[in-house]
């Protein structure tokens, strides 16, 4: 096998990570000796150990003169655990192939410098770009200090998202909405606003797939949520509130959202209760939450195409027409079509009845 094919398993292997193991990037790593893999490990939950040591620990066999392909930098510094590159400089890897640098200031080049001083061969950049979208999340929140935005709607062949009476159970088909709890658990939060909470009151879990259930982020910067709704429920899911600062006069709802567990977060606001976007992403990046899957609704999907804080969208086009109708959008102001806002079809697919279109900003 070839060094890109090793990478690539690594990253296969990376993967099983996912939805466990953030704020931190999804590492896998596997180890080689005499053209033969003696083992295998993965960064498999936040706080644990990382994927170079699990692979070391896991093998049978000595790994000493061995290779260890990795799709990350090892990391050079104390956080959780120990330095990775400590723990394959004293197994005595003999090489190291590496598919990206870490973009952390705290390790990118300081891993690959230490390996190489102690004598260790050291190849970088294998499959460099496949690397870099696994851990996009990872890497958008470090270099920006904002979780990485997916924006989500399911909408009608004539651009509507509910029906005139704001109904719009169900849109898409049931492949869809099992491939959409399917996302909310690669993600680390879903968010909506509080129409969407007030009108369609999800649950947003993931109950039609296996995984963990993201962190639920409800925007209400005038506290208009019914305290009744499914998202205040937190037993077994964490719920966070955001709302305007203006809005903590409203004390004793404040007190009986904060008496069922709901985290609330009060940002700066405009003079109608709009919540400055920016910083609540500011502070929930502060929380941990490297990445967010917006599910809705129009008002809130304008905000923020408006701001431009999206990197993605998923948008499911379903093969229904309802002519009258809630828009996914609902911007304010117009601009013409040479001014119009352009981004990138990544890849479509087919999913159910419906045709899945991937966007990146």
């Amino acid at each position: 096998m070839t060094d890109e094919a090793y990478i690539e398993l690594t990253l296969q292997i990376a993967k099983k990570g996912s939805g466990f193991v953030s704020p931190n990037p999804l590492v896998g790593a596997v180890i080689v000796k005499d053209h033969r893999i003696i083992s295998a490990g993965y960064h498999e939950k936040y706080g644990g150990n990382h994927a170079e040591v699990n692979a070391i620990n896991n093998s049978s066999e000595s790994v000493e003169g061995a290779t260890l392909y990795v799709n990350l930098e090892p990391c050079s510094h104390f956080g959780k655990t120990p330095p990775c590159v400590d723990a394959i400089i004293n197994s005595k890897i003999k090489r190291v192939v590496i598919g990206t640098l870490d973009v952390n200031p705290l390790v990118s080049g300081k891993g690959v410098q230490k390996l190489i001083e102690h004598g260790i061969d050291v190849k970088i950049g294998v499959k460099e770009k496949e690397c870099a979208e696994l851990n996009r999340f990872f890497f958008k929140n470090i270099n920006s200090g904002l979780p990485f935005i997916t924006l989500k709607s399911a909408q009608t062949l004539d651009g509507k998202i509910a029906d005139s009476k704001g109904n719009s159970k169900w849109i898409s088909s049931e492949e869809s909405r099992k491939y959409v709890h399917y996302l909310r658990s690669k993600y680390d939060a879903v968010l909506v606003g509080a129409n969407t909470v007030n009108k369609d009151n999800p649950m947003l879990n993931v109950r039609l797939t296996e995984g963990r259930n993201p962190t639920r982020i409800i925007l209400d910067g005038n506290l208009t949520s019914k305290l009744n709704s499914f998202v205040f429920d937190t037993t077994h899911q964490s719920t966070i509130l955001i709302a305007s600062n203006k809005s903590e006069l409203k004390s004793r709802k404040i007190n009986l959202l904060q008496r069922k567990g709901v985290r609330i977060i009060f940002v700066k606001s405009n003079n109608k209760g709009k919540i400055n976007l920016t910083s609540a992403l500011k502070d929930l990046s502060k929380l941990g939450i490297n990445s967010i899957l917006v599910e809705g609704g129009s008002r809130v999907f304008s905000s923020f195409i408006n701001e431009n804080l999206f990197d993605e969208v998923k948008l499911f086009v379903c093969p229904k027409f309802l002519g009258d109708g809630l828009d996914m959008l609902n911007f304010q102001k117009f601009v013409p079509i040479t001014k119009a806002k352009k981004i990138r079809i990544n890849s479509f697919s087919k999913i159910g009845d419906d045709l899945l279109i991937d966007l990146r900003n």
